[in-house]
């Protein structure tokens, strides 16, 4: 039995200092043999660079996931030749990057997958077609998803769709983690939002006031980091490495 601790959106330099002070101590403590972070509000403002990515792999990371800010840093591109760092697979070819890996354990391998969703957000090939297109290229039963998307709805489709032929689905992108973690079909880890790491009294991590002004005079506002107390969302799953079949799913809220 192995165990993969999946932590969800790292916003702002204050969301990675916190990760990299607190992780270590939860790799020890649930044993982890491997860490997956999504990392594309890692930056300061939005966005992932090879700075942010390089303090989230400092933590103690072992492959960072990404979504709709994936190419924000339009300077910082160069970072997707990189195999630990995946965006989102259903972006058009051509894009930057690659949208799953597959990371070597030595005994076993992992493959982690990265897709957008569609509701509400960008115009990018369907989720669910691609992820038929990829699941026959990969040759190990270990296949974890970052599904980053707004709808709830969306996700669980996502998530039932894949019952059974992954071993987990791990929501992403809305920043308020859910309570809905469960195994699917007896095999399939899944949650529709992990959550998000950085500070917690924050509107998704964004200075309170900025947001409330947005949403109460419609105005373009500058969205600043929120201040005080970060905390770390995320989800440790422990799965079969011989079947790729996920056993136990845990929320985790760390502060």
């Amino acid at each position: 039995m192995k165990t993969l601790i999946f932590i969800g959106d790292v916003v702002a330099p204050s969301g990675c200092g916190f990760l990299g002070k607190r992780l270590p101590e939860l790799k020890k403590r649930y044993h982890a043999d491997i860490v997956a972070v999504n990392a594309e509000n890692s930056a300061k403002g939005n966005g992932v660079t090879r700075i942010s990515a390089e303090s989230v792999l400092r933590a103690g990371a072992d492959i960072l996931t990404t979504g709709n800010h994936a190419f924000r840093r339009w300077d910082s591109y160069d970072i997707y030749d990189e195999s630990w760092i995946i965006r989102p697979a259903n972006y058009p070819e051509g894009a930057p990057g690659r949208g799953y890996t597959v990371l070597d354990m030595g005994a076993y391998s992992c493959a982690f997958i990265n897709l957008m969703g569609t509701a509400f957000m960008e115009p990018l090939d369907n989720p669910f077609t691609v992820i038929d297109r990829i699941l026959p290229e990969i040759d190990t039963p270990n296949i974890f998803l970052d599904f980053h998307a707004e709808a709830t709805s969306e996700k669980k489709a996502m998530g039932y769709y894949l019952a059974g032929r992954v071993s987990g689905v791990f929501g992403t992108h809305t920043h308020v983690q859910t309570a809905d973690e469960a195994i699917l079909s007896g095999h399939t880890a899944y949650i529709t939002d992990v959550g998000m790491t950085g500070p917690e009294h924050s509107c998704l991590g964004v200075d309170t006031q900025s947001a409330i002004d947005k949403q109460r005079f419609h105005m373009p506002a500058r969205f600043k980091e929120a201040d005080g107390a970060c905390f770390i969302c995320g989800v440790c799953v422990e799965f079969d490495e011989k079947t790729g079949k996920s056993h136990k799913i845990e929320r985790l809220i760390i502060r």
